[in-house]
């Protein structure tokens, strides 16, 4: 039988240190190669390492919540064999296995859990639940786990699962005669990543915000209009941030100090528009990028961004997908925000911030009209972008939307 190291991968040339996830196979427990072994956490994305082989997990190094080194060994794996192995501190795996067999489990089915071939999809549920191979009692042909397994095993459980990193989460704590309670719980690569790169762009641009506001009744009335053909042509729905990354490239191609950056002490100039489009994924705000959106099309964006959403909540965005942007869009309106100030992504020098579109009266030639409005806000590097430029590309993205027209829609 050989012998492997389970070594961390490269997963992207400026990421030097992850986070070791869950371990979706513990220690003993059999694997078919390929299969998912261990879950590889960074501030952007998050991968899963697979069996080099057929074989054993033999030893974890590294448990859930260290931090690792690209290359560092996290565990041994023994290939050829196709039955647990006890691991070195054997004992208490199987002990902490059998605890963590659900009641209704006969130990025959604890045993098959244990020996379960887990399958992609039932890898991530296990990860999302906080559960471990053993905790679920398999029933696919073959012995395979099964996502619906990992789902019926959530459903029916009484209690929180307890995993191995307990001792890094202080116990809820709670005083005699109140229900306060706290929980300490550490952040998650990502949530850490976020916190540091909102501070840099804090501290290292000067950052200010301007505002405006668009009556989105001819969007709202062409896009109606347009809805059954496009869905026709192009299988699926025509949004509004199709019609807002449109005409960012508009605006960005009037105001080009908002597409560059500060490197040093030049201003770096982009003659092309990757738009970072901000979507919600399962563990936080992730922006993926439409890259060369200034060449795409309405559908080609809709259903870049429905991909980009749909990956996002399942954790299998690409690295090359969320690095660079010259520029980024946020919708803080499909979360019910009326108005806020985004931050800048450095080295990025603006972010269009959306919000909800709310009816409100406003005056129309003389007269006060009830029209669907929208806030928009446009927070930009100060020492690259003037008022006055932010406050024109602002405005042109204000005449885009009210006379949504003059962008040629693809039906």
């Amino acid at each position: 039988m050989a012998a492997h190291e389970l070594k961390v991968p490269a997963v992207g040339e400026s990421i030097t240190e992850v986070t070791i996830g869950e371990w979706l196979i513990p220690e003993g427990g059999s694997v078919r190669k390929d299969e998912p072994v261990v879950v590889i956490e960074t501030d952007k994305v998050t991968v899963e390492l697979p069996a080099p082989a057929d074989g054993t997990v033999t030893r974890i190094q590294r448990k859930k919540g260290e931090v690792a080194k690209v290359g560092d060994v996290v565990g041994l794996f023994e290939a050829g064999a196709v039955a647990a192995k006890p691991s070195k501190n054997g004992a208490d795996t199987t002990a902490k296995a059998a605890k963590a067999v659900p009641v209704e489990a006969t130990p025959a089915k604890a045993a098959v859990a244990a020996e379960a071939r887990v399958m992609p999809a039932a890898a991530r549920a296990l990860h999302d639940a906080g559960l471990a191979a053993g905790d679920v009692a398999a029933t696919g042909p073959g012995g395979r786990l099964l996502k619906e397994d990992v789902q019926r095993a959530t459903e029916t459980r009484t209690a929180p699962a307890t995993s191995s990193t307990t001792a890094a989460s202080a116990a809820p704590a709670k005083r005699a005669g109140g229900a306060r309670e706290e929980e300490v719980v550490p952040m998650t690569p990502l949530r850490k990543r976020i916190a540091q790169r909102l501070v840099e762009a804090q501290n290292t641009a000067a950052l200010l915000t301007t505002f405006n506001e668009i009556d989105m009744s001819a969007a709202m009335a062409l896009r109606k209009e347009h809805q059954d053909a496009f869905v026709a042509k192009h299988k699926i729905k025509l949004g509004f941030m199709s019609f807002f990354v449109k005409a960012a490239v508009d605006a960005l191609k009037l105001v080009p100090q908002v597409n560059a950056e500060v490197r040093g002490d030049a201003v770096v100039f982009k003659n092309y528009c990757d738009i970072g489009v901000a979507v919600g994924g399962g563990k936080g705000l992730v922006v993926p990028i439409l890259r060369n959106a200034e060449t795409m099309g309405f559908a080609e964006i809709e259903k870049a961004i429905a991909d980009f959403a749909t990956r996002a909540q399942a954790g299998k965005l690409g690295l090359e997908e969320l690095q660079g942007g010259t520029f980024t869009i946020s919708n803080g309106g499909i979360y019910g925000s009326l108005l806020s100030t985004p931050i800048v992504n450095p080295p990025q020098s603006g972010i269009l911030g959306l919000h909800a579109i709310q009816e409100r009266p406003i005056a129309l030639n003389g007269q006060v009209v009830i029209r669907p409005m929208m806030y928009v806000a446009l927070t930009y590097d100060h020492r690259l972008v003037d008022g006055r430029e932010a406050v024109t590309f602002l405005k042109r993205i204000k005449e885009c939307l009210e006379n949504p027209a003059r962008m040629l829609i693809e039906v």
